[in-house]
């Protein structure tokens, strides 16, 4: 089983790839963002008390988030394996899931970053923005402080992963088909 967490800033093309390697190696896409929406909006039990955070400005816990993910791996166990797309975010977290995954005879395989500078995410950014209507693509302070949120927040797993041998860097600034060539050589080597 291949399990692998994507990562990169906001507009590193996580979704673009994502979807190339779901399709390629038979792997199961989940999206904290696209969990969280169901959840929500099918009023699971989880989805309740997430939105009873969320609607008075707080952040979800760990707890609630781990736990709607591990319900969504259960979900799921005639598949090749998983792509984690935004989570884990924090070290806690990580941990969780490795946790969770070696109760269930299973680890990450590879954590594979797309890299791309600051300055060509914030245009693809505002780009984007111009079709989605997400307000949060629309202003580059709002962008930038995303970036910054990140770097705080997400830094210390570089060093998670890199302890464990798991952590690969992608250049996230070439055409998709050049970035998904470079993953596709590393997930072949797992």
């Amino acid at each position: 089983m291949k399990n692998i967490i994507l990562f990169g800033k906001p507009g590193a093309g996580k979704g673009t790839q994502a979807a190339f390697l779901k399709d390629t190696f038979n792997l199961f896409h989940i999206s904290t963002g696209d969990v969280f929406r169901y959840n929500i909006k099918n009023e699971t039990s989880l989805g309740v008390l997430a939105k009873g955070y969320m609607d008075k400005g707080e952040l979800v816990p760990d707890e609630v988030t781990i736990q709607m993910l591990e319900d969504e791996v259960l979900k799921h166990p005639k598949v090749a394996g998983f792509i984690f797309d935004g989570f884990p975010r924090t070290t806690s977290q990580a941990e969780a899931l490795d946790a969770f995954l070696t109760k269930n005879n299973m680890a990450i395989a590879a954590t594979l970053a797309l890299d791309v500078s600051e300055d060509i995410l914030v245009a693809r950014l505002l780009d984007r923005g111009k079709d989605s209507g997400r307000v949060d693509d629309q202003d580059e302070e709002k962008i930038r402080n995303r970036f910054a949120e990140y770097n705080k927040k997400t830094a210390p797993l570089i060093d998670y992963y890199t302890a464990q041998g798991k952590f690969h860097t992608i250049n996230g600034e070439g055409s998709i088909a050049s970035i998904a060539k470079q993953l596709t050589t590393i997930v072949e080597q797992l």
